[in-house]
């Protein structure tokens, strides 16, 4: 059994586009069709529905693992406002506890799967609110559970600084990350998009798995583009060599 979590340099740097397009790649692997189990521990911005709150990343999330769990086993701590997930339990009156996270974590990992994919919220140092009045971080789950990471760059103006105070901090924290993925999830093209990526292929010293770039939200006509194959050829794109090597 192997874990990743999936990081990224912002929020709404496309973690769940590149988690899902990741499953996809493992279950999918020309030969060895795995078993991957899904993650988002906590997310803000959620829909009740049958008075289940859901949220649309766990869904999609749900959608593509292939260990037939349920979207409350994949996102067990959920909220109904898009806000910093600490302070909507604080609206709520509820906290957010690293031990309860290592216990659905551990539920997870009684499944067994090949991979068990991870995907955080926000950035590396996501606030979780105090507990016993020190401050708690997704990073400290992540520190306990000895999970290897992948950075999600969002290929914009500042991602050099980002991803390079990011994979620090990772490293610093005593973890492996040990790939990283340039996704250009921008509507607007980056400026030198090409030199920034050779940069950062010099400065980080990890592997690059994937170049993803942007997909327009509905072409010329106003069709929105399919989803689904949108992450099948991403999929596609993905180097899975540096994550298969133990």
């Amino acid at each position: 059994m192997k874990n990743l979590f999936i990081t990224a340099t912002d929020t709404d740097a496309g973690k769940t586009f590149v988690s899902c397009a990741l499953i996809q790649a493992l279950t999918q692997q020309a030969d060895k069709k795995n078993t991957v189990a899904a993650f988002k521990p906590v997310a803000a911005g959620c829909e009740l529905i049958n008075n289940q709150l859901i949220n649309e990343d766990a869904k999609l999330l749900s959608e593509y693992a292939n260990c037939g769990q349920s979207i409350t086993e994949i996102n067990p701590i959920a909220f109904l406002e898009p806000i910093a997930p600490h302070i909507a339990a604080k609206k709520h009156n509820k906290s957010i506890l690293i031990d309860d996270i290592e216990q659905h974590f551990t539920a997870v990992s009684a499944l067994s799967a090949d991979f068990t994919i991870v995907e955080g919220a926000g950035g590396w140092r996501l606030p979780l609110g105090k507990e016993q009045n020190q401050q708690q971080f997704m990073s400290d789950f992540v520190k306990k559970a000895k999970i290897d990471v992948v950075l999600v760059v969002n290929m914009k103006l500042g991602c050099l600084n980002h991803a390079l105070l990011t994979y620090e901090a990772i490293k610093s924290d005593g973890l492996c990350c040990i790939a990283w993925v340039a996704n250009c999830a921008n509507p607007e093209p980056m400026n030198n998009l090409s030199e920034n990526i050779d940069e950062l292929r010099q400065l980080l010293p990890i592997p690059m798995i994937a170049q993803f770039n942007y997909l327009p939200q509905s072409n010329e006509k106003g069709e929105r583009p399919n989803l689904v194959d949108n992450i099948s050829f991403a999929a596609s794109q993905i180097n899975l060599t540096p994550l298969l090597s133990e």
